[in-house]
């Protein structure tokens, strides 16, 4: 295992010969452990993958190795990067071995999805997609090109995971995939959607922000009425089918919250904003973060210690051992196009695409942070209760499992509720970043959704 993580080291200061099967711009390391590339998803539209294949491998033919698929959130943060080395990759921000990496129950596949995220680059700005839907076709078009022509790949069962908006994408990439499956066009074995604190019905999130500040004390009464008001605003301009008023009165009620309750973190209630993370931050270029999504897990703990900001080790040493990256393209250098080409759909809900999954009988998994705000616990009970699939009545009649973790039987870490194909996973003292919160149970949560054969 040491060996592994040694070489992991080298090879992101060293470049490896390219590796064929995947694309023409394919490449990866000697020993076969890493592979990447781009794929052109439309004309000039190109997105590029990051493939990890684990060490901790095993053989079972009643259960195959899984592939795991990470979708970050944003819109326009870079799975490649955030996900990778900031929460779930081999190697954290100061390239050493992450003991809780999800690397130990799968192969972790990453993209820069959409295209102008992180690496993926557009040659024309107009390109740049303006649905999850335009999205999802673009990674249902990455899903073909690497999984076609891989017996390899087309064996392990493809799990769908996701954070914060990344939600809407894996709900509507599992759509597209599903349907491209039946019609004979994409070799996948769909094995589920993991949905972690996803922005599934941003009308049920800002319904629940206001009573929850003000249960937790943050907000007083006044504050209370103000912000159900703006709420009632955005379920108004929903009804109405105003999609970019709506995010633009999200905006207005994020910045009324914040001035109210004294700057509490949307990412974990219990701190101050401007004392853990990022608004207002400004990495070592000067300039603000991308989003503010982006923005917290750039400027967390967990950035690089020596260059203190994600770009600078993106665009140094990664890109160099990567070499594909074109010499003009810079990582996150076209992000700000994404979340303004998305106002119109970032304010729609994906509950019917949810409901769709459940009645194909596609696992579904739900996992939310006990101290998020920006997609709390109480929003998302909000929109199950909305799903229209038969099995829900009896899903909410069930009790939930108490979580522990290692040796522990004595802490709780969390709950669990399932029935038949949809799961709901309680995860305590975790805010938006469950993962990075609380390294132990995600992970033994990982081996239960995807059934990986290391499960010990």
């Amino acid at each position: 295992m040491e060996k592994h993580y040694f070489f992991l080291y080298l090879s992101l200061l060293l470049g490896f010969p390219l590796l064929h099967g995947y694309s023409a711009y394919a490449k990866g390391t000697a020993d076969g452990s890493e592979q990447w590339g781009y794929v052109e998803v439309r004309p000039k539209a190109h997105m590029f993958w990051w493939l990890y294949r684990s060490p901790h491998r095993v053989e079972d033919p009643s259960t195959p190795w899984p592939t795991l698929l990470w979708l970050q959130g944003g819109p326009g943060g870079s799975g490649v990067a955030f996900g990778n080395f900031l929460e779930i990759g081999p190697l954290d921000g100061n390239l050493k071995p992450r003991k809780s990496t999800w690397l130990l129950k799968a192969d972790l596949l990453f993209v820069d999805s959409p295209v102008a995220t992180g690496f993926s680059y557009v040659e024309n700005k107009s390109l740049v997609v303006k649905t999850d839907k335009e999205a999802a076709t673009d990674l249902t078009t990455l899903l073909k090109k690497l999984f076609n022509g891989n017996e390899n790949l087309q064996k392990s069962p493809l799990y769908i995971f996701a954070e914060s908006y990344g939600g809407k994408f894996a709900v509507t990439l599992a759509v597209s995939a599903l349907k491209a499956i039946e019609a004979g066009k994409l070799k996948l074995q769909l094995g589920g959607v993991a949905l972690g604190d996803s922005w599934i019905s941003p009308e049920d999130f800002v319904f629940s922000w206001g009573s929850l500040l003000k249960d937790l004390s943050r907000i007083d009464g006044r504050t209370l009425n103000s912000s159900n008001s703006l709420a009632l605003k955005i379920q108004q301009q929903l009804a109405e089918g105003n999609y970019k008023n709506a995010t633009s009165t999200l905006n207005q009620l994020e910045d009324f919250i914040l001035n109210h309750s004294n700057n509490v973190d949307f990412y974990n209630f219990l701190l101050d904003s401007r004392n853990d993370p990022v608004v207002g931050r400004r990495g070592s270029n000067g300039k603000a973060p991308i989003d503010k999504y982006s923005g917290y897990l750039s400027t967390k703990k967990h950035s690089p210690a020596t260059e203190r900001d994600l770009p600078s080790l993106m665009n140094g040493r990664i890109k160099k051992k990567l070499k594909i990256i074109p010499k003009n393209v810079k990582w996150g250098g076209q992000s700000r196009l994404v979340f303004p080409a998305m106002t119109g759909d970032y304010m729609k809900p994906r509950i019917k695409e949810v409901d769709y999954l459940l009645a194909k009988g596609i696992k579904v998994t739900i996992y939310n942070g006990q101290l998020d705000l920006i997609c709390s616990t109480k929003g998302a009970e909000a929109w199950v209760d909305k799903l229209k699939w038969d099995g829900l009545r009896n899903f909410l009649n069930l009790e939930r499992t108490p979580l522990y973790c290692g040796r522990d039987n004595t802490t709780t870490k969390g709950f669990v509720k399932s029935y038949k194909n949809l799961v709901f996973y309680w995860i305590l003292g975790a805010g938006h970043f469950v993962p990075v919160d609380q390294p132990c149970v995600s992970l033994e949560m990982v081996a239960t959704i995807t059934r990986s054969p290391n499960h010990s």
